[in-house]
């Protein structure tokens, strides 16, 4: 499984009408609802903004929209390029300026397609590795080597709160947590806990 990590735009024209793709990262359905709320504001001025997008940690989640071209021309077949590129936590618009010229239903799809997968493959994406939380607590006297602990991991989200001791927060890859855990108690002779 694949994730998006940067997002990307492009523009296509087909017998004179305009086909804006562009990708985002979405980590949940609201996000996406979101995300089309902006775009739809943003292009105004378009003939239709249509989308489709994928998240959850197997893609449990999607959904689609047409948003006014025939049913199954345009958000459908995005929906169906996303989920065979194998990715997640991806959404896809393509705002459309009609040109004149009627594309038809397969033309249509045609379109949208190209244009979807003109704007993947300029699109940045990694493996997908599932993270989890992690928080603990470490004296003052303790937190250089601590640091240099987190170093060796894929740590991602730290925040750090300095207060009697120091508050560490942020996730990591599930698969390392529980060694993480380990090295970092055995570091402090018991004294300090992952959670």
């Amino acid at each position: 499984m694949k994730i998006l990590v940067e997002t990307a735009k492009i523009e296509i024209e087909v017998k004179k009408s305009k086909f804006l793709a562009e990708t985002f990262i979405v980590n949940s359905q609201t996000e996406a609802r979101n995300i089309l709320k902006e775009q739809k504001a943003k292009y105004k001025n378009s003939s239709h903004v249509v989308h489709a997008f994928v998240s959850g940690v197997n893609a449990e989640f999607s959904g689609c929209s047409d948003d006014g071209e025939p049913s199954g021309t345009a958000g459908r077949p995005i929906l169906e390029i996303i989920k065979g590129r194998n990715c997640t936590n991806i959404m896809i618009t393509v705002a459309r300026w009609f040109g004149g010229t009627l594309l038809g239903t397969g033309g249509l799809v045609k379109a949208y397609s190209d244009a979807v997968k003109s704007v993947l493959e300029i699109s940045n994406f990694e493996e997908y590795t599932p993270k989890v939380q992690f928080e603990f607590e470490t004296p003052y006297s303790l937190y250089e080597q601590i640091k240099t602990i987190l170093n060796k991991y894929s740590v991602e989200n730290i925040s750090e709160d300095f207060l009697e001791n120091i508050c560490i927060k942020g996730s990591i890859p599930k698969v390392d947590k529980s060694d993480f855990q380990k090295q970092i108690f055995e570091f402090s002779n018991g004294k300090i806990s992952v959670i």
